[in-house]
């Protein structure tokens, strides 16, 4: 059992409202982006923690690839996947940085249940999740999916 098998990533309420507006509206294709290299490099699936006040694991994606390299190449080809909706946006997010990465989902589904930090804790066994996000094995996405249902 791959121990990579998903992600979980730390996303801010503002990104995570705008993605699910997204896909409400259709759009199937997805980027977060974020300023130099994060992670995942490779998974099946992310899940998105809304960070405080929220505290929440509130969905998950079929994850597609993670792109990495120059902010503006990535801007051109992929910004009409990210929820920036200017390249002016862009350009304030990315604070002057001349690398990229490019986070690329598909499938956004929003949870009827949203899986509280305190839950999510007691699964992992731990009292505290990394800053930047973590990757958990399949027996524990799988557990997260059916609490999320």
């Amino acid at each position: 059992m791959s121990e990579r098998y998903a992600y979980v990533m730390m996303i801010r309420e503002k990104w995570w409202n705008e993605f699910r507006r997204l896909n409400r509206a259709g759009k199937t294709v997805h980027s977060y982006v974020r300023k130099g290299p994060a992670p995942p490099k490779e998974a099946n699936l992310i899940f998105f923690y809304v960070v405080k006040p929220v505290g929440e694991i509130q969905g998950y994606a079929e994850f597609q690839e993670r792109l990495f390299g120059n902010a503006e190449e990535l801007c051109k080809n992929f910004g009409h996947e990210s929820c920036l909706e200017s390249k002016d946006a862009y350009y304030k997010l990315m604070k002057g940085g001349q690398k990229a990465t490019f986070i690329r989902f598909k499938d956004l589904q929003e949870a009827s249940k949203p899986v509280p930090l305190n839950n999510l804790l007691t699964m992992l066994v731990t009292n505290k999740i990394g800053r930047k996000g973590f990757y958990v094995n399949k027996e524990i996405a799988h557990k997260l999916i059916r609490m999320m249902e």
